[in-house]
């Protein structure tokens, strides 16, 4: 929710912005985290280890939410095993659409109910996770629509849940998370990002209740994944780690910590998943890169790079990884964020061996390896589809998605990020880079 107020001017309206930021870091360290770290299962078949934890828990039916596609390659057929051989009733919703959308939160919610189920298991990249999310936040907050979650927050603080109020009574029921990509950190996070697709726009509902009760690590799943899929979730999770610890506020040496780790491992390990899909150890690796990002962002939040990029999923179904992916670097450029976070992309150029010089060079030196990388993975530099009566539209929502919800490091105004999307993101006259660097080494 934006917080904005029609008519106040702008320096007054960054001020209330930064101030709710405050209201909201002062809450995390009072009240700490509502709901405990997704408790991990790590490794080859850890998928088939869910239906005896879900048995132990006292689960009797459980909704498998995932999309038709890892439905048909037959993904799930450990879990089905296992969950046949324990004895658990099950029902599968395959739906969910590349951008879940409201509709497809409420036929699972429908399953749901018909199926008389007590938890969720959900598998998939974010957009399973993502609608398995929102389908059990409409399960425990029945009276509020989609949308009207997607408005408030924190759920946790409209519905009263303050110490010493029992944390179980409000909680949503369990849920176990099964990415079967590298990157989109959903397993950890605390946000459920739907599709309007009435308005073509994405909105997150955000509540640390939300989160899933299990992460589950299983390399064997991510194996088959295309090699786009496997990059640009990849560098999905790289984004998480840079904007969470170059934000303001919320993180503390843990989150960043994790967030340093998550881009170590993705230097070692990514392009090796990408170029020997095979390698169980760099597909692991890149599952624990991802969590590690989940977590830092989840504390730290995101910012315009995800600004941007989720209304170019609203508005052109442009896959999220690949929005990251190709946003990342221009967002982190001197003519956007870059000269605000000089400080802290030094210290994540240490991270990658990049030492000596001024804090300045090694910032530079860093993305200039982000893009390197991004070479070898085959990441375009734009979109042709960013139409031009759309750029005020991006612009605008990405300032109402943005603040106060991510501690951003700089406040720019619209016209600012109009004008950033049609020179660095937009692409124009069939060039195949923007127009800022058609005769510039990046």
């Amino acid at each position: 929710m934006s917080f904005q107020v029609p008519g106040l001017p702008w320096g007054a309206q960054k001020k209330l912005w930064r101030g709710i930021e405050g209201v909201f870091c002062a809450a995390e360290y009072v009240w700490g985290w509502v709901a405990p770290d997704p408790k991990i299962i790590q490794g080859p078949g850890a998928i088939a280890k869910i239906p005896a934890e879900v048995a132990k828990k006292g689960g009797k039916s459980v909704l498998v939410v995932t999309d038709a596609n890892i439905h048909k390659l037959g993904l799930l057929d450990k879990l089905e095993a296992a969950l046949k051989e324990v004895g658990l009733n099950y029902v599968i919703y395959d739906e969910v659409q590349p951008n879940p959308s409201i509709e497809n939160v409420e036929t699972g919610l429908k399953a749901y109910k018909e199926n008389n189920c007590d938890c969720a298991i959900a598998v998939g990249g974010g957009s399973a996770m993502d609608c398995a999310k929102a389908i059990l936040a409409r399960v425990a907050r029945p009276r509020f629509q989609v949308k009207t979650l997607g408005k408030m927050v924190f759920m946790v603080v409209f519905t009263g849940l303050v110490p010493p109020i029992k944390l179980d009574s409000f909680l949503p029921p369990p849920l176990y998370a099964v990415p079967t990509t590298a990157g989109t950190g959903s397993e950890t996070t605390i946000a459920s990002v739907i599709t309007d697709t009435q308005t073509k726009d994405k909105f997150p509902i955000t509540d640390p209740l939300i989160r899933a009760r299990y992460a589950v690590l299983d390399p064997e799943l991510t194996v088959g994944l295309p090699t786009k899929v496997t990059s640009t979730t990849g560098l999905d999770a790289l984004t998480h780690a840079i904007e969470g610890y170059t934000n303001i506020w919320y993180n503390d040496k843990r989150f960043n910590d994790l967030g340093k780790e998550a881009i170590r491992l993705i230097f070692k390990y990514l392009e090796t998943a990408c170029t020997d899909p095979g390698n169980l150890e760099a597909r692991e690796q890149m599952l624990v890169a991802a969590y590690d990002a989940g977590m830092c962002f989840t504390r730290g939040g995101v910012g315009y790079v995800h600004g941007i990029g989720h209304r170019l999923g609203g508005l052109y179904h442009i896959p999220h990884g690949l929005a990251m992916s190709v946003i990342l670097c221009h967002v982190f450029s001197d003519d956007f964020l870059g000269p605000y976070v000089q400080e802290e992309l030094a210290e994540l150029a240490e991270v990658i061996g990049i030492t000596g010089g001024t804090a300045s060079e090694r910032a530079h030196k860093f993305m200039r390896e982000v893009r390197k990388l991004e070479d070898k993975l085959d990441i375009p530099y734009g979109f042709a589809e960013i139409k031009d009566e759309d750029i005020p539209i991006i612009a605008e929502r990405c300032i109402y998605e943005t603040n106060p919800t991510y501690p951003v490091k700089h406040i720019f105004t619209q016209k600012e990020i109009e004008h950033f999307i049609a020179t660095h993101i937009q692409l124009k006259d069939g060039n195949d880079k923007p127009q800022y660097l058609i005769d510039k080494d990046w």
